[in-house]
C-alpha cells in the first residue's frame, strides 16, 4: 500500500474495465476530484489500466484489483485487506457490477465506508428505476448526483499525450480501428472494407493509419493500403493521433472511445450486437452508423456518413 497522507479524507473510486468504459468515465473522475477537492483519491483498477490511470490528474493512487476467483482464497484475502487498510471514509463504485457490489462486504460491518452505487447496503443507492436504460455516462452522472455532486467537468484528455513524431506520419491522417473484443466478433466491420475505405481515403489525400492491439495484427495484415501501427501505440500516442488526424473511422471498441473524446471527427460502426443509445463514444464530432449486420455495410455509405469532408488538407480545414 502506498504511505497516506495525515489527516486527509480518503476517498475510492472503483472502475475495473473495459477501456471504453474508462474513457466514458471521464467526466464521473473530474466530478469527484472537484467535489473532494483536499482529498486523497485512490482508484482500484485492473492490470491493464492502471498506467495509464497513474497519469490522469484525478487519483493520487492506483491500486490494483488482479480480480481473484471467488475460490482463490488468499487472493480474495489480499483484495480485501487492501480495501481495509485504505481506510477510506467512501467509495464510488462507477463498475456497479456484481463483483464490485459484493467488495461492499469486505469491509468490516462497523466500519464500513459510505458507499456509492448498487450494492445491497449502500448508503448512498443508486435509485434510478431508468438506470439500465442510461447511456454510460448518464448513467454515472445520475449516480453521483444522488451522491451529493453537483459539479460536472466536460471530459478532458488535455493530461493525455504521447510520441508520434516516431512514426514518421506524412500528410492529413484518417485512422481506423477495424477490431473489437475477440469474443465478440460480430461487432466488426470486414477488414476487407476497411481495406477498400483505406483505398478510397487514399484517392482523396489521406494517409490511413490502423490501431488496435497487438493480438489484432491479423486484421492489419488484411488492410494493406494502410499504414500498420497494430500493438505499437500508447493512449497516449492514440491521443495525439487524434488530435493530429482528419477522420477517424472504427467499431464499437475502446480505441474509438478515446479518439472521439479527443476530439477527432469520427464515425463508430455499430452492429445489432451492441446499442450506441446505451455505450456510444462521447465527443465534440462523433457520429455513429448501425446496421444489423456490419457485413451488409458498404464502403460507399459509410464514405458518405463521415462527419466530415476527406478531400485532403490539414485537419483544421475540416
Amino acid at each position: 500500500m502506498p504511505e497516506r497522507a495525515l489527516g486527509r479524507e480518503r476517498i475510492l473510486v472503483i472502475k475495473l474495465s473495459a477501456f471504453g468504459n474508462i474513457v466514458l468515465s471521464l467526466t464521473p473522475f473530474a466530478a469527484i476530484r472537484a467535489h473532494h477537492p483536499d482529498a486523497e483519491i485512490s482508484v482500484l483498477t485492473t492490470p491493464p489500466y492502471a498506467e495509464w490511470l497513474r497519469s490522469a490528474p484525478y487519483f493520487d493512487h492506483v491500486l490494483v484489483d488482479r480480480r481473484p476467483a471467488w475460490w482463490d482464497l488468499a487472493g480474495v484475502l489480499r483484495l480485501r485487506r487492501m480495501l481495509r487498510h485504505g481506510g477510506f471514509s467512501r467509495v464510488y463504485d462507477l463498475q456497479t457490477s456484481g463483483r464490485s457490489s459484493r467488495y461492499l462486504a469486505m469491509f468490516p460491518r462497523r466500519a464500513r465506508p459510505e458507499w456509492s452505487g448498487i450494492a445491497l447496503g449502500a448508503s448512498h443507492p443508486d435509485r434510478d428505476p431508468n438506470r439500465d436504460t442510461l447511456h454510460d455516462v448518464d448513467r454515472q452522472v445520475g449516480q453521483l448526483r444522488q451522491a451529493g455532486l453537483t459539479e460536472f467537468p466536460p471530459a478532458d484528455l488535455s493530461w493525455c499525450r504521447g510520441d508520434i513524431a516516431r512514426f514518421g506520419l506524412t500528410g492529413p491522417l484518417a485512422l481506423l480501428v477495424p477490431g473489437s473484443s475477440a469474443h465478440r466478433p460480430q461487432k466488426r466491420w470486414p477488414a476487407a472494407r476497411y481495406d477498400a475505405l483505406a483505398v478510397a481515403l487514399r484517392a482523396r489525400g489521406l494517409t490511413p493509419v490502423v490501431l488496435g492491439t497487438a493480438g489484432e495484427r491479423d486484421l492489419a495484415r488484411q488492410i494493406p493500403h494502410a499504414v500498420d501501427l497494430m500493438g505499437q501505440t500508447t493512449p497516449g500516442d492514440v491521443a495525439d493521433l487524434a488530435r493530429a488526424a482528419r477522420v477517424a473511422v472504427g467499431n464499437d471498441t475502446g480505441p474509438m472511445h478515446l479518439i472521439g473524446t479527443a476530439g477527432c471527427p469520427s464515425l463508430v460502426l455499430f452492429s445489432q450486437d451492441s446499442d450506441p443509445a446505451l455505450c456510444a463514444p462521447r465527443g465534440p464530432m462523433v457520429s455513429v452508423l448501425r446496421r444489423p449486420d456490419l457485413g451488409t455495410l458498404e464502403v460507399e455509405t459509410v464514405l458518405a456518413a463521415l462527419p466530415v469532408s476527406v478531400a485532403g488538407g490539414d485537419p483544421a480545414d475540416g
